[in-house]
């Protein structure tokens, strides 16, 4: 790229502050200042230390996990899959997220929001006066509006994980003990 063509970017860009590269590099095309790609402006942009960030705080994602520091503050709440003798059975499972003792299971033969609510309860009552704060995937069952009313019933709250997350947080604190 051409020192006269590097100036002209900056140029338009002190003249045009609010507008993206991407945008910028089409808007300088159909004028004829300068014909460059957008990659070429957004290079030249970053050089010059001209790029603004889309969103104004930092960002929260990739900061961990905080385990939990007493029982009964989180309840992790996973389904899985079970075939016995041909037939296909869902296992429910309430982990306690500080102990990772088993708050409460069950084999059931579907996967609904009411099935949820039904083991949910069924552990409260082992444990009346926690409150704990669920945490499951995106699966249907747990953002159903019935599922959500349920929670705030219970006086609960609910986080919802990516996938594989509840797994993956499992085999991370095995060798934990709280």
């Amino acid at each position: 790229m051409l020192d006269w063509e590097v100036e002209a970017i900056l140029d338009f860009h002190t003249h045009h502050p609010r507008e993206g590269y991407r945008r910028l590099s089409y808007m300088m095309l159909d004028r004829d200042v300068v014909a460059v790609s957008p990659s070429s402006v957004y290079r030249v942009l970053n050089q010059a230390g001209r790029l603004r960030s889309q969103w104004s705080g930092p960002s929260l994602k990739g900061k961990g996990f905080d385990q939990p520091l007493q029982p009964h503050d989180h309840w992790h709440v996973d389904v899985s899959y079970i075939n016995i003798h041909s037939t296909f059975y869902y296992l429910f499972s309430v982990l306690d997220g500080a102990s990772r003792y088993i708050v409460h299971w069950e084999l059931r033969v579907s996967m609904t929001t009411c099935d949820i609510e039904i083991i949910l309860q069924r552990a409260r009552e082992k444990f009346p006066d926690a409150r704990p704060r669920v945490i499951s995937d995106n699966g249907p069952q747990f953002i159903a509006d019935d599922f959500k009313r349920f929670i705030r019933l219970c006086s609960m709250s609910h986080v919802r994980t990516s996938p594989h997350y509840l797994k993956a947080t499992a085999r991370s604190n095995a060798g934990t003990v709280p």
